[in-house]
């Protein structure tokens, strides 16, 4: 009896040692990415500290406020990383195209690259005109506002980013100018004309994303996989929407991902379309033929054709979301650079150093390597169920929406859009495979027994393809973007004016 008493308690001891070694190495994995982000942000703070940006006429006021500025730029950047780029790699994994590593290796070159190679285009009047500094602010006030613009917009989408919902960079630092505008100098500083537009971006995006990814994936249902030679109709189709998205994506790189180093007219934006058009369809012709010799004539098959152009087309998409949302990271560092280091002065325009981007576009790319996972599953598995078609549709459906707003002159977010598509999707795949749900439910009605009457909740329950849950908390998290960062902004600024 003594024995088995010890045995027993022995074996306790066992598990409970395994127990603290197991949590001890699981608390080791998820410090390790805090830990490599505060070298990071540590790194900054001394490469700006000890580089010669500011003068022996600066002082070491000017040295302290972009040193933290820097290092809160890191901050958003990293952020940045964190959230945003699931919209573009979250559908290729989703539809089991990738690999979360894969994927992740892919962004963090792409996005490197486009925030490096083709990022720092113009600040346009202090972050999307939403205030005019000229005559309403003073250049102490302006530092400080940018900070607390920087700081705000960082706080929230990295409390976004653990709540797991996909936000937009762009509405957050636009809420951070915000608050900070009207701390500073009251409401007569904002551009109202502005924030309603973006306002009715809110609505626009999304849904215009969401009808546009319907109405692809819809097409294709119509002209191959309802056919009953599918393969026959891939053989036909496939390289026609091959084509199509060649084009779409060449107009887009052109007017968004490489704007800073070309910026062509509406004419040869056309003629690079057309031309990619036909070199993708032409190419694509004989892949697509070789490709589908070995599949089968079921709709299981038909997505494996679609893989290689969804690759690409997220790479595209990662490039060129480098390209323009690094200035979300680190256009507010830009503005307070400019003034610190006396190279500019005041102005409603700010040009970003190589430095600066270099900040922006390695944050991206370690943000999205230590946290973006997470995200990047959130957005292509967790919303509803996806395959490499319908992929497809969401990515050529984000860059369709981006260029029709851009000619709109609209100023959308690229999270609203693809989230939106992702539910234009889901939302068509539920109507599609319950086209008689309303007829069933009055059948069940009519004939229904007192004992069937039991079973009814579950007779009429339509299968949900789409998680609501997901839906509505990404819908809340949207609404309040703007408010809650230039709430946290104005209080923010307030702190930092008493200190």
């Amino acid at each position: 009896m003594a024995n088995k008493k010890l045995e027993n308690r022995y074996v306790n001891d066992l598990r409970r040692q395994e127990f603290i070694l197991n949590s001890a190495r699981g608390f080791r994995i998820q410090a390790l990415p805090i830990v490599l982000s505060v070298l990071f942000l540590g790194a900054i703070g001394i490469s700006v500290a000890s580089s010669s940006l500011i003068g022996p006429q600066g002082g070491i006021n000017a040295t302290l406020i972009l040193v933290m500025s820097a290092i809160f730029g890191g901050y958003m950047a990293l952020n940045i990383g964190a959230n945003d780029v699931a919209n573009n790699m979250g559908p290729a994994v989703g539809g089991k195209v990738l690999t979360i590593g894969g994927a992740v290796a892919i962004a963090v070159v792409c996005e490197a690259a486009g925030a490096l190679l083709a990022g720092g285009d113009v600040v346009s009047t202090v972050a999307k005109g939403i205030i005019s500094p000229e005559g309403s602010v003073d250049e102490g006030d302006f530092v400080l506002l940018m900070m607390s613009a920087l700081i705000a917009a960082a706080l929230w989408i990295n409390l976004a980013t653990i709540l797991n919902a996909p936000v937009s960079t762009t509405h957050s630092i636009v809420g951070g100018v915000l608050g900070g505008g009207i701390a500073a100098a009251g409401l007569s500083v904002v551009n109202w004309p502005t924030m309603a537009s973006i306002a009715a971006s809110w609505v626009i995006s999304p849904v215009l994303g969401g009808v546009i990814a319907a109405a692809l994936l819809a097409s294709i249902k119509l002209l191959i996989l309802n056919k009953e030679d599918k393969l026959a109709a891939a053989r036909t189709w496939v390289p026609v929407l091959i084509a199509l998205m060649a084009a779409t994506f060449a107009a887009y790189m052109a007017l968004k991902g490489l704007k800073r180093i070309w910026k062509p007219g509406l004419e040869e934006v056309l003629l690079v379309s057309v031309l990619a058009f036909v070199i993708a369809g032409v190419l694509s012709i004989p892949y697509i033929k070789r490709l589908s010799a070995g599949l089968r004539n079921k709709k299981k098959d038909i997505p494996r054709l679609f893989h290689l152009p969804l690759i690409l087309g997220a790479a595209l998409l990662s490039f060129a979301h480098g390209a323009n949302d690094v200035a979300n990271a680190v256009g507010p560092l830009a503005a307070i650079a400019s003034v610190v280091t006396e190279t500019s002065g005041l102005q409603s325009k700010v040009a970003i150093p190589f430095w600066v981007l270099a900040i922006g576009g390695v944050g991206i790319a370690i943000g999205l390597a230590l946290f973006g996972p997470k995200l990047i599953r959130t957005v292509g598995e967790k919303i509803t169920r996806l395959n490499a078609i319908r992929a497809y549709c969401v990515a050529l459906s984000a860059a369709v929406t981006v260029l029709i707003a851009t000619n709109m002159g609209l100023p959308v977010s690229s999270t609203h859009i693809a989230i939106g598509s992702i539910f234009g999707v889901g939302f068509l795949r539920e109507y599609l495979e319950n086209p008689k749900r309303k007829e069933g439910r009055r059948k069940v009605l009519l004939s229904a027994t007192p004992d069937d009457a039991l079973r009814q909740p579950a007779i009429r329950q339509k299968r949900m393809l789409v998680r609501r849950r997901f839906a509505y908390s990404i819908a809340a998290a949207w609404i309040i973007t703007v408010p809650a960062a230039a709430a946290l902004s104005a209080t923010i600024y307030l702190i930092l004016a008493m200190l």
